[in-house]
């Protein structure tokens, strides 16, 4: 069988990991960047090399495209990003476009025929580092079609936010040379499919020996935030029996929530804390205020809710004398990929005899946005130590380039139907 260029594999991830090189073995890439606007120049430089056509859409997305041998067919998708998180790793979002570039290469340099034209792509921000939310590009693209809880994180009109000092979204795409017409965005007229990989993030195909994942759904999820509302007095003066510190019954507050998510038993439930934010942030003062999110991920919504009653019930408690306040923050649904391009990906997978396994992704991508727009599927590759978002970040040549070739042949069977 025909498979992808382990040289030309390898020769793309060293390129790119010099684009935003922080000397420690990662990147920092933050979208639309000068570093990011490299990899793009690279990226374009590459596929107008082997003949493609390229395009950009007015949220800077960039699609690299081989004609098929119908005109009229839909085209067949296959992409990621490129931005990075800060000090992050050289495959996080970048392996899936270089994945994509490597198929088309593949098909380029092999003459293999094909009927639909075929597409690698770059999606804008979908880190978020410096423009929140994460996915927005993806985000703005499938909007009509996402559910109206997450939708409303999406409207254009977000663009014009940012993080800190920085220039809004929308200024960003003005200055990056990449802003192209809204009439080249992926929409179900003009899209049949979209593909991508990834790398896993985790550590479970590598503790079940496996390099390839076949990906069937993206875990749902909620995030609400516990608010401790206590009272405020000098840190010196004030006798300890008589204190309302917010920050220590959040403290005894989180553990008790472990105890009690922990007790229910239930297998693959993952959670953590992860942001948190105390007021008056002073060595001088008892905190008045605290608060710390739960972000919960399980595939089946019983679970979800499960773990969400618990974590409602503790508004009905005292917390060394501070009250509980709980809010939703972010919640979605299990996104579950087309089952057909699933199938095509884990037969790919059988017919070049790789060592793959079915997985779900715990972590969000552009991917499961496009899953409600058209049929969509992921192929991730074994991440060594279940290593991401930082610069110990890595996956084998071999493995990239295996994740490549599966993907070119479940492209290919697309192809046919």
């Amino acid at each position: 069988m025909i498979t992808c260029s382990l040289e030309r594999m390898t020769n793309l991830i060293d390129t790119f990991s010099k684009f935003g090189a922080t000397g420690h073995g990662g990147i920092t890439r933050f979208s639309l960047s000068k570093e990011a606007i490299q990899a793009r120049d690279e990226f374009v430089k590459r596929m107008k090399a082997i003949g493609a056509q390229i395009e950009t859409d007015d949220i800077a997305n960039v699609y690299a495209t081989l004609p098929g041998s119908d005109p009229n067919a839909k085209r067949i998708v296959m992409g990621s990003h490129v931005d990075s998180v800060m000090n992050g790793g050289n495959y996080d979002g970048i392996l899936g476009v270089m994945s994509a570039m490597e198929v088309l290469t593949t098909i380029q340099k092999e003459q293999i025929p094909h009927i639909h034209p075929i597409t690698a792509m770059i999606w804008t921000n979908e880190e978020g580092s410096l423009y929140p939310p994460c996915m927005m590009s993806s985000g703005i693209v499938c909007y009509d079609y996402l559910p109206e809880n997450v939708r409303s994180k999406y409207k254009e009109e977000n663009m014009m936010a940012s993080k800190g000092d920085t220039m809004t979204f929308q200024q960003a795409i003005e200055q990056s040379g990449y802003k192209g017409d809204k009439k080249n965005r992926i929409t179900p007229n003009t899209y049949q499919y979209m593909f991508e990989t990834h790398i896993e993030q985790g550590p479970i195909l590598e503790d079940h020996h496996k390099d390839i994942g076949v990906v069937d759904c993206v875990l749902g999820m909620f995030n609400y935030r516990l608010k401790f509302y206590g009272q405020t007095t000098h840190a010196g003066t004030f006798p300890m029996p008589k204190r309302k510190d917010s920050f220590l019954a959040a403290s005894h507050a989180l553990i008790e929530l472990h105890k009690r998510i922990d007790s229910l038993g239930y297998k693959d439930l993952v959670y953590t804390t992860g942001e948190v934010s105390c007021h008056p942030n002073l060595h001088t003062c008892v905190p008045d205020y605290f608060d710390f999110c739960i972000d919960v991920r399980h595939e089946k919504k019983e679970v979800r809710d499960a773990v969400l009653k618990i974590v409602k019930r503790f508004e009905d408690e005292m917390w060394d004398g501070c009250i509980c306040k709980v809010e939703k923050a972010w919640e979605r649904e299990t996104v579950y990929f087309d089952k057909q391009l699933i199938d095509y990906v884990e037969e790919s997978a059988k017919e070049l005899h790789t060592n793959y396994q079915r997985i779900h992704s715990g972590a969000g991508h552009d991917a499961q946005f496009a899953a409600y727009m058209l049929p969509t599927t992921m192929i991730f590759v074994q991440s060594k130590d279940g290593l991401s978002h930082c610069e110990q970040e890595y996956s084998s040549p071999e493995q990239c380039t295996q994740g490549a070739s599966v993907m070119l042949h479940a492209v290919l069977k697309a192809d046919q139907t």
